[in-house]
């Protein structure tokens, strides 16, 4: 039985828009999952510049922003079948669904009992522009009766669903990647906790709604904690055999804090240690180690449950904050504030110079447009160029037109085939060049909150030197009072 998940994969909201799309396809291309990456193929795009292709897609239809992908996920179960044949479905779906509109990246992942086929696709299509739309139900209509008609034609077994019926198979990347999935992690450590902690299950409730949780009693007990927009119902399916209500019942009587401790203690990881000779480690400067200490401190509120988490948000952030300061002296090794203001001094630097290559990149560009533009006409034409070729005469105003745009080329130096290398080398120029001035950007931010920190501390904590100073001076006045205060001796 194949079932088949669906997902949006989100903007980042950011200048790298396709950040989620482009981890995405880096995680369904891990070679530990697909075989050395013998699993893996693409349609419509070359494999190795997928997400360069699919950005220039969207690039010329002026469609940058927004869902920069789907993703689906297409699951058997454990023993089922094996990664050829899966990889066999995966390549009949794309070509029956996607009906060559959009370019397409497949793997599938052999990692697991269950094997699973990947397809993440542009939201955007290259022959006409459209974004990909998902009609309410398309799941039960038309996507899943095309998984069960080819995995039934490979003796596989299929899912049985009513058309009529609504299923709710379409999630958010992002939510079911990130947030959802982890929210299980999290309900079931709370109620492991609480059952342990409980005399009944009346206090089981109350102890859960102490958590934070707000409850639904009804055919399944739901729980929905901080953070989450939606219940959350203990049944085996969501949660495991475990966290039903009748387990929870039954669960009560039996489990204390003491066994919740024996338990998680077996669970533990222990340390091995090793008489492996190690080198000596770094030893952090004065700088370092001051924001090392601040770093810990605040640490420590990890260890707080995650369904409290959100109380915590202003240490939480100040965290992050010192975390980052940390690792930027570490990375640059620094050890004194006038070292800082050097390294500062070299970044700002460094940031003038990629703004520099910036310009230069943005004023060759702009010299290319037209070329580009003439490019993309002949991409469009192209299909019909091919027909033409192939001896069909009703596409002969593609060819004269896409002949016309070749030799408006070649007048100008270039073959159709060069501009398009042109362009997408001059994309990922504008790539590298974004994320470095991001980070030197980024550097100098850091470095000149901490040069700022530093020195509000110098001035509320006098140096050593300059406070012995302080001290003998009052010392010398104390003295030269006293001895104007002694009677003079005739």
């Amino acid at each position: 039985m194949a079932i088949t998940k669906l997902m949006n994969i989100k903007d980042t909201g950011t200048s790298d828009h396709a950040g989620h799309l482009n981890r995405l396809l880096n995680y369904m291309m891990n070679p530990d999952k697909t075989q050395e990456e013998a699993k893996v193929g693409a349609v419509n795009c070359i494999l190795e510049s997928a997400s360069v292709t699919m950005q220039q897609t969207k690039e010329s239809f002026e469609k940058i922003t927004g869902r920069q992908g789907y993703h689906f996920v297409i699951s058997f179960k454990p023993g089922e079948t094996d990664a050829d044949t899966a990889y066999k479905i995966a390549e009949d779906f794309i070509s029956e669904y996607l009906a060559d509109k959009y370019e397409t990246v497949f793997a599938v992942h052999d990692d697991k009992e269950h094997i699973h086929i990947h397809i993440a696709f542009n939201s955007v299509s290259f022959v006409d522009g459209y974004k990909y739309h998902y009609a309410n139900n398309d799941w039960a209509k038309i996507i899943q009766p095309i998984v069960n008609r080819l995995t039934s034609k490979e003796g596989l077994s299929t899912v049985e669903l009513d058309p009529n019926e609504k299923h709710d198979r379409y999630k958010d990347h992002n939510t079911y990647r990130d947030g959802t999935d982890n929210f299980s992690d999290m309900i079931k450590r709370d109620i492991d906790v609480a059952i342990a902690e409980s005399e009944n299950y009346e206090e089981f409730l109350r102890i859960m709604k102490d958590r934070g949780y707000e409850i639904k009693e009804g055919k399944y007990l739901a729980l929905r904690g901080k953070g989450m927009s939606r219940f959350r119902r203990c049944k085996k399916e969501t949660l495991g055999i475990d966290y039903t209500e009748e387990a929870i019942r039954n669960r009560i009587p039996y489990e204390s804090l003491n066994t919740y401790k024996a338990e998680t203690d077996e669970e533990a990881q222990k340390i091995v240690y090793s008489r492996i000779p190690r080198g000596k480690r770094a030893k952090l400067s004065p700088v370092q180690k001051k924001y090392f200490a601040r770093l810990y401190r605040l640490k420590l509120i990890q260890r707080r449950p995650y369904s409290k988490a959100w109380q915590f948000k202003d240490e939480i952030k100040k965290m992050h904050k010192l975390e980052e300061q940390y690792l930027f002296l570490v990375e640059h090794d620094i050890t004194s504030l006038d070292h800082l203001k050097e390294v500062k001094s070299d970044l700002d630097s460094e940031r003038k110079k990629v703004a520099g290559a910036k310009s230069k990149n943005y004023r060759t560009v702009k010299k290319l447009r037209e070329l580009y533009q003439v490019a993309s006409e002949m991409s469009d034409l192209a299909p019909g160029e091919r027909l033409y070729q192939s001896g069909d005469k009703e596409f002969e105003s593609e060819h004269i037109r896409y002949s016309e745009l070749s030799n408006l080329l070649k007048k100008e130096g270039y073959s159709y085939e060069e501009i398009m290398r042109l362009k997408e080398h001059y994309h990922s120029e504008e790539l590298l060049l974004k994320e470095m001035s991001k980070k030197a950007s980024r550097d100098v931010r850091i470095a000149v909150s901490i040069i700022k920190e530093l020195e509000e501390d110098m001035i509320r904590t006098p140096e050593p030197d300059k406070e012995n100073d302080i001290q003998e001076k009052k010392l010398e006045k104390t003295k030269e009072k006293e001895l104007i205060r002694q009677p003079k001796i005739r």
